[in-house]
Formats: structure tokens, sequence, C-alpha cells
């Protein structure tokens, strides 16, 4: 069967900064683009600047709300974080390992997705301190049996 990847900016996410979607779909996979702590309203889960510019980032509630976010992607397509099947985590700062770490063991253990993450310089805006792309797994025939997620 000869079937079109699909892409879709998901309602009540926040909206792409550039010209992509929020996640494709090719036949059983789907493709998360990276994905970080921003609301709809272009503020950040887990950070903050004070009146002089200085920045508060928490690694733990920004890892937790790009987790949260990249579920939410999932669930639009019928599928859930148990489909991941690969993740790429970018961190600003590799000293935010251990806090990422922590709460990523909260959603995942060993039997969960391929994982690599990778130190960038940068992220889009200075109150990212972390994003994350995934790739899930839901054969369309599971998906058409109610078996996602």
């Amino acid at each position: 069967m000869n079937e079109t990847a699909q892409s879709q900016i998901v309602p009540g996410k926040a909206t792409p900064r550039g010209r992509f979607p929020h996640v494709v779909r090719a036949g059983d996979f789907i493709f998360v683009s990276g994905t970080s702590s921003r609301r709809t309203d272009n503020t950040f889960v887990g950070a903050s600047a004070d009146g002089f510019g200085t920045a508060s980032v928490d690694i733990r509630t920004q890892t937790r709300a790009v987790i949260e976010n990249i579920r939410d992607i999932l669930r639009a397509e019928g599928a859930d974080l148990s489909n991941l099947v690969e993740v790429t985590a970018f961190l600003v700062n590799m000293n935010d390992f251990g806090g990422y770490n922590e709460v990523y063991g909260e959603f995942f253990d060993e039997s969960g997705p391929a994982r690599t993450t990778v130190a960038v310089h940068q992220l889009p805006h200075p109150l990212l301190a972390i994003e994350i792309k995934a790739i899930a797994w839901l054969p369309r025939a599971a998906e058409a049996n109610g078996r996602g997620g």
C-alpha cells in the first residue's frame, strides 16, 4: 500500500516557531518534532526571568513538561508514551543531566525507548534548558483495533 506521510499541528499545543509540524505520521511510524516546555502563550514551564533579566530554569520541571507535551502530541495520533521506540534529548548544560535523568526515570525504565542525550550550545530561547524529539511505532492495524498506547 502506497501511503503518504501526514503532518499535523496539534490543537492546544504551542505553535511551532518555524515552518514545521508537531508530528508526522509515515506508515506505522510517528515522528515528533523537537518539543520544549513552551506553553501556548509562549511562556515556559520551569523557567522565569526576574526584572533584571536573570534567568531561573528548573531542569526537572522542564523535563516533565517536555515529556508531557510529547505524550499529548502522540495522543493526537492515537499513540502514547508506551509507543516510543527512540528519543533524542538536547541539553544546554550537561550539568543538568542528573535532574533530567531522574525525571525521565519517572516515565521510562530499561524496557522503554532507545535514548540518546547530547549537549548543545543553545536552544531557540534562552529560557529553554531541554528539547526532546521522538519516534514512536504504532501499527495502523493496532490503531484501527483500538490497541494504541
